[in-house]
């Protein structure tokens, strides 16, 4: 007999993995084109007609390399394109979205202390601002307004600070701000996807033809990937929250969220100006770490104490009432929550780990699967066994949940 829990967990690391390789990749990429194209030397005047050059040396072998405004005479044959990078790590990013915050909604998705929502709705409002984020986003830039680049980036940086509050008015904080990083990310790739890749296909359709390229499609292309080279550190910040409390679970975490965005501008911005030999702006350090000690300060805010229900409620019921339920909560209450509670016990903790708290019927009936598979079926908690659960423990909370999980 399969155990789906183990199975399902194995399925969420492979994805995770893929995503985790796959954002390399394009962010790598990224930030290469980007220093490249800043750090050309333009004014030499080249043969070949192109617009800047530069050579560099990598691996024991030195590159040159050369960029042309718009297009070459003649098309290569052997054109390499950049474009999987980004889409396999949108497709793998929303298939963990899909494993974790969708079939886990009620752990991980919905809190009904910031707002009950049935499971429907909230996989709905996620769906829903994700398409929202782009198609609002891709208007803005097509309309007069944002042929001021400057001006452009202000307002996204205002939706984006009004996603913040309102992901964290409707799901958990871990969701929320996991959810802000989806929003980016999903612009960041359908940039790539309706305009980028497209406009590179017009100009080499035209070149084809033996057409002359507008130079339009290089400068809009251009844009959403200077867009894309600025969002890109917020996003991995969003991505990697949910391991940390104090990010996700202050009361003020969309306010820190907002500050990560300036953050992330701030340290783009110095190595921008480094790669386009503009000079080191070294107020940027000074700047990025204000910001940081900020969101420190912000961070020890009073976290979440909205009261939860006391009783376990919707997919959770069937782990209360399953057989050897008061066992298993005495367990954990006897071996977890001294760690895991609103003001923990465990000296040096300020906050329960992850934000996980496992002091009520609830909280414990709707954390089952991770008790299961951390306390259960591997040794994984409590760490170093600092709470001395016995063997003979870990087996009652095996058997618990295999009997919650078989009818």
């Amino acid at each position: 007999m399969y155990d789906l829990a183990a199975l399902s967990s194995w399925l969420e690391f492979a994805v995770r993995w893929v995503h985790v390789i796959t954002a390399i990749a394009w962010i790598g990429s990224s930030f290469y084109f980007i220093a490249l194209d800043l750090g050309l030397h333009r004014d030499r005047n080249l043969a070949s007609g192109a617009d800047g050059e530069e050579w560099q040396v990598h691996g024991g072998g030195f590159y040159h390399v050369q960029k042309y405004l718009v297009a070459p005479d003649q098309m290569p044959g052997d054109l390499v394109w950049f474009k999987w990078e980004s889409y396999s790590t949108w497709l793998s990013g929303f298939a963990m979205l899909i494993l974790v915050y969708y079939l886990g909604a009620e752990f991980y998705l919905v809190d009904p202390a910031v707002a009950d929502l049935k499971v429907w709705q909230a996989v709905a409002i996620s769906l829903a601002s994700l398409g929202f984020g782009w198609v609002a986003y891709d208007l803005i830039c097509k309309s007069r307004f944002g042929d001021d680049n400057t001006r452009l980036m202000i307002l996204l940086y205002v939706i984006l600070v009004a996603m913040a509050y309102f992901y964290t008015s409707v799901f958990s904080g871990r969701a929320a701000l996991l959810h802000l990083g989806a929003f980016t990310a999903t612009i960041m790739s359908a940039n790539v996807f309706f305009i980028i890749m497209p406009n590179q296909r017009i100009v080499v359709a035209d070149l084809q033809a033996g057409r002359t390229p507008d130079a339009k499609y290089g400068k809009i292309a251009k844009q959403r990937s200077t867009h894309n080279n600025y969002l890109t550190l917020p996003v991995i910040f969003l991505m990697l929250s949910n391991h940390y409390p104090l990010a996700f679970a202050s009361e003020m975490n969309w306010l820190i969220a907002a500050l990560v965005f300036l953050m992330g501008v701030t340290i783009r911005h110095y190595f921008n100006s480094m790669h386009a030999r503009a000079g080191q702006k070294h107020w940027t350090w000074l700047a990025t770490s204000l910001l940081f000690v900020a969101i420190v300060w912000l961070s020890t805010a009073p976290m979440f104490r909205a009261a939860e229900p006391e009783e376990a409620r919707g997919a959770g019921v069937r782990f209360a009432q399953a057989e050897g339920w008061e066992d298993v909560h005495n367990i954990v209450l006897g071996r977890c929550s001294m760690c895991h509670a609103a003001e923990p016990s465990w000296d040096g903790l300020l906050w329960a780990p992850k934000g996980v708290r496992l002091e009520t019927e609830y909280q414990i009936a709707q954390a089952a699967t991770q008790i299961y598979l951390q306390a259960g079926l591997t040794y994984a908690m409590p760490p170093a066994n600092l709470s001395y659960m016995q063997p003979a423990e870990r087996a009652k909370i095996v058997a618990w949940y295999r009997d919650a999980t078989a009818n």
